[in-house]
């Protein structure tokens, strides 16, 4: 009956609060991590509906790719990187999963993005994996799928060299630290088909770019590659 419902809805909400990760503020019934005006704070790049865009004039030269898109502005002290923050450092799933959402309805919106045969969530170092838990490209990925229905390959590329932290060195160092950073383990599961590489963040593009190129080098593979963040 709807009034045991409703009552079953009020004490789930008295016992977990949901509040928007943005302002605190509680969520209506059909908010979703972000109440509608901080929702309404997030910078959508639109890059999912133009080509070409600053994403893809990073890989140009570099990897030969059927398109690529982030899709929101980075930039310091601001919600998306809130959200980050909680992805990335406070094991809040729930951000990713949200981030992924989004992402996965610009992937499904845009025409450049129809042929997508499958999603490869790039691979994280296996130390700060087992630290955070999880693989934030992954549940990136997971929030993809979920709006976009493609599968995921988790075992098709693998990462064979641990890399420190690239924030401080600059392009030229960095791809110099990405040479044979990755492997790809199962050719027959990307053999001719168009792959999406997942990340968070694109900055140089030095990591995306080591991957996709090992994926390239498999028959027929076409790729893609789509990240949450660009940053400013």
């Amino acid at each position: 009956m709807k009034w045991i419902q409703q009552i079953s809805e009020a004490i789930d909400h008295f016992i977990f609060p949901h509040t928007c990760l943005g302002c605190s503020s509680d969520l209506l019934k059909k908010e979703d991590l972000l109440c509608t005006s901080c929702f309404a704070q997030l910078p959508f790049t639109h890059f999912f509906n133009q080509s070409p865009n600053p994403i893809e004039k990073i890989f140009y030269g570099r990897l030969n790719l059927e398109h690529a898109a982030a899709n929101l502005f980075f930039t310091k002290d601001s919600l998306l990187q809130q959200l980050m923050v909680q992805l990335k450092y406070r094991g809040n799933k729930d951000a990713g999963y949200y981030l992924g959402k989004l992402m996965g309805l610009s992937l499904q919106q845009s025409e450049y993005y129809q042929t997508i045969d499958a999603i490869i969530p790039l691979p994280l170092n296996a130390k700060k994996e087992f630290k955070r838990g999880y693989n934030q490209a992954q549940i990136i990925s997971e929030g993809i799928s979920i709006v976009w229905n493609k599968p995921i390959l988790n075992h098709a590329v693998e990462r064979l060299i641990f890399t420190e932290t690239q924030t401080h060195e600059n392009r030229i160092q960095r791809w110099k630290n990405m040479e044979g950073v990755f492997t790809v383990i199962n050719e027959d599961a990307i053999k001719n088909k168009h792959i999406l590489l997942v990340d968070d963040v694109v900055t140089t593009g030095a990591t995306l770019e080591s991957c996709g190129a090992e994926i390239l080098k498999i028959d027929g593979t076409k790729l893609s590659i789509a990240t949450v963040a660009y940053t400013l």
